[in-house]
């Protein structure tokens, strides 16, 4: 009799715990109308009883944008949006240096790069940069660089910090700007790696 109280107890415990923690698990492989995996968001947000995603596409051209947030029901949010700018890479450096506010890692790629907010406490940002002219635009003149630039950031508590949590933004950033680049139409073809280089640890 003791034994089966024991086995009665054990479920329903672990029904119970399923039951607050199976809500980023019940998002789709790929959230944000296929933008990124479930996966990074589990890695950074804390579990939660339910979630929601949602995904937005603004205009083509010119003004072109894409946004992706997860939201969960213990108030943590995970969000990045991706815009085309008309902004060199050093411009886009000095300006994300300047929004961060603390000291910041890079990791790149040929022309695709990385920067991630070396932070302390709750809150945490990355960006992504990815130099790309859309057919609808026309340059005429003197150069313009234009390219897609990603910035995600993480809102309440986060399942991830440190390093971890810096690699978890980037990857979300990174994920986010490969599938605006095709919604985008960018002129020339480029090919993604499966990933960015890690950043280190002690970074």
């Amino acid at each position: 009799m003791l034994f089966l109280t024991l086995i009665t107890m054990a479920i329903i415990g672990g029904c119970t715990f399923l039951y607050f923690i199976k809500g980023l698990y019940l998002l789709p492989d790929k959230v944000c109308d296929g933008a990124a995996r479930r996966d990074i968001a589990i890695r950074t947000l804390p579990h939660a009883r339910s979630a929601d995603q949602w995904a937005d596409q603004g205009d083509t051209g010119g003004r072109f944008s894409f946004a992706c947030r997860i939201s969960t029901s213990s108030d943590s949010t995970l969000s990045g949006e991706v815009d085309l700018r008309g902004a060199s890479e050093a411009a886009w450096v000095d300006s994300y240096g300047r929004l961060a506010g603390k000291r910041v890692v890079r990791a790149s790629k040929g022309e695709l790069e990385a920067l991630a907010q070396i932070d302390g406490d709750s809150s945490g940002s990355a960006s992504v940069y990815v130099p790309c002219i859309p057919a609808s635009v026309k340059e005429s003149g003197a150069p313009h660089t234009y390219a897609l630039v990603a910035d995600v950031s993480v809102s309440g508590k986060s399942r991830a910090t440190g390093a971890e949590r810096r690699q978890a933004l980037t990857d979300f950033a990174y994920q986010l700007t490969e599938h605006a680049y095709k919604l985008a139409g960018c002129k020339e073809p480029r090919n993604f790696p499966e990933e960015l280089p890690r950043y280190e640890d002690g970074s």
